[in-house]
């Protein structure tokens, strides 16, 4: 469904991605982990087109993507939900919503989405009117979760959507990630918490310093010694 292929990547003259490559299958949860500064995120704001490879490819359904601005990758329907949140803290909870549906097919389909976003998470309908800036750090991840569903993705990009919770906080946004994913949409997924992450997904990748050095199922990976002892604590 969504191929990179080969990709460097730097930030001004530094290079944090190299010799990227790997592949999203159509509705799997793809896991990335790796160490604080592998590269993890900055994959996701490069397919997102916020940072643009300097050489490689990145294709969705067999077309390129890299060098495209970011309102057309929103448009085909791959959807960033940033580390966090990013929401517009004096604007209402419904209009941070609505935001995620400002074009094409997502904005024709804007009030029946956000009904379907209102059923998966009850709270912000409850809170629809309040400042979302004053919603506890739980509800601000279902509002930006939210905001990501308003765009009708088709695949959803989670970048650390467990940072900063209670612990069974996190457990219902991972039992929210499974349940979008049950719907058909396909979830790449950025998430310390590896432990979780692995019992959840398809496959991952492991990445060490900006390159891809180990790829498996979830199962897999998780009873492999060096990805125990480097990311599990065994």
């Amino acid at each position: 469904m969504l191929k990179i292929s080969n990709i460097d990547v730097f930030y001004g003259d530094l290079q944090v991605l190299w010799d990227v490559s790997f592949e999203v299958r159509e509705q799997e949860i793809l896991v990335l982990i790796g160490a604080n500064g592998a590269g993890k995120s900055t994959i996701i704001r490069t397919i997102s087109s916020l940072l643009t490879p300097k050489s490689g490819s990145i294709e969705f359904k067999g077309a390129r993507l890299d060098h495209r601005p970011p309102h057309e990758i929103i448009q085909q329907g791959i959807v960033h939900v940033p580390e966090g949140r990013r929401l517009f803290p004096e604007m209402s909870v419904e209009e941070n919503l609505k935001m995620g549906s400002l074009c094409g097919e997502a904005k024709a389909k804007r009030f029946e989405t956000l009904e379907h976003v209102y059923e998966l998470f009850p709270r912000l309908e409850e809170r629809k009117k309040q400042m979302t800036g004053t919603l506890s750090g739980g509800e601000q991840q279902m509002a930006a979760i939210g905001r990501g569903l308003m765009s009708l993705p088709k695949i959803m990009m989670f970048d650390e959507p467990s940072l900063g919770l209670a612990p069974i906080l996190v457990q219902e946004i991972f039992e929210m990630i499974r349940r979008i994913n049950s719907e058909g949409v396909t979830v790449l997924l950025v998430e310390q918490n590896v432990k979780q992450t692995l019992s959840m997904c398809n496959r991952a990748y492991v990445l060490e310093n900006g390159r891809v050095v180990m790829e498996g199922s979830g199962v897999d990976l998780a009873s492999d010694e060096k990805v125990k002892e480097a990311f599990l604590g065994i």
